[in-house]
Parts: structure tokens; sequence; C-alpha cells
């Protein structure tokens, strides 16, 4: 079984996935840096050679390579519920944990972490505030149908969203007591 991280950029995948899997003895893989390993593009260059249609293909195909694993915190990309066919082939060895944080705490979250502001394409042509909350928006239907548990990260040190997801797969079956 693994444990699958989804959730908009800046809510903490990435963080609280490595946390986790150390605190319950798991692996961790992060899909975006999976694909940058297997394709040898960040994924703004990605976004800008192959543009947005393609990497998402890219990301279905790693998506169902990661699936195969067992024993994994994956936290996939933002952008990866938007696909129904990530959705099937993530749940199918794993419970899915939606992680969530207001618009404020992703923006700024996103300005402070160099690396999302730089390896994350720009999605609108809007500015990042705006962007941020416009795609939350659009997204949030699609995470709360993918989710079987959610977490909100808004204001909650990593430690505390680890106790939080460790109690729930504790309580739900999916991890021994």
């Amino acid at each position: 079984m693994n444990i699958v991280l989804v959730g908009f950029r800046g809510t903490g995948k990435t963080t609280v996935g490595k946390a986790l899997a150390k605190k319950i003895g798991m692996g961790f893989v992060d899909a975006d840096d999976f694909i940058e390993r297997r394709y040898g593009f960040m994924i703004t260059e990605l976004f800008e050679r192959k543009g947005e249609s393609l990497f998402r293909m890219m990301e279905s195909d790693v998506i169902s390579e990661l699936s195969k694993m067992n024993s994994y915190v994956i936290a996939a990309g933002g952008g990866a519920i938007l696909k129904y066919k990530n959705i099937k082939n993530l749940k199918r060895h794993g419970v899915m944990i939606l992680l969530e944080a207001d618009c404020d705490a992703v923006y700024k979250r996103i300005r402070k972490d160099d690396k999302t502001a730089t390896r994350r394409p720009r999605l609108t042509n809007h500015d990042l505030y705006d962007e941020i909350k416009e795609l939350m928006d659009f997204r949030a239907p699609y995470y709360h149908r993918a989710a079987d548990f959610t977490v909100n990260t808004t204001s909650k040190p990593v430690d505390s969203v680890v106790e939080e997801i460790v109690r729930i797969l504790t309580e739900q079956g999916y991890i021994p007591l």
C-alpha cells in the first residue's frame, strides 16, 4: 500500500511526505522530481518545450509507474488529479490524502520557496496571487473527489500535519498501531 499526497503546490506535499515516510518507515518519491530525472528537464522547461498537454501525458506515464510501487509515500504533482486515469492508478494500491491550505498561505509559501518559483511553470497570465486563487478554485472539486481524507496545513507545523495523517491512517486501519 502507498500513501499518496495530493493538493495544490505549496500545501506541503513534499515536505510532509518526506517527514511522514521517515516517521512510518516507508520510502518517499516526489512525482515531479521523478519526471525531471526521467526526462532530463525541469518541469518549467518541459512546459515550455513540450506544452502542458504533452507534459500531462508524461506525468500520467510516470504516475502509472509510481502507482505500481509498494510502501511509498508519493507526493503527486498538483495537477495530477485532473486526469481520472491518474487518480485510478494512484488509488489502485494507495490511500489518497488531500493537503489543503488557504490561498494566502499558499501564496506566501510559493513566494518564499525559490524551488517552487523557478521550477514550476505559471499556468495563467494573471499575477501570482490571482493565478493561485483561480487554479485552487478550479481544482478544488477534483481534489475533493479524489481524496480519501483531507488535512488542512494552513497554520500547522509539519510535525502536527504528520501526526494528524498518522492518526487518521491508524484509525482507519491503513497502518498498524
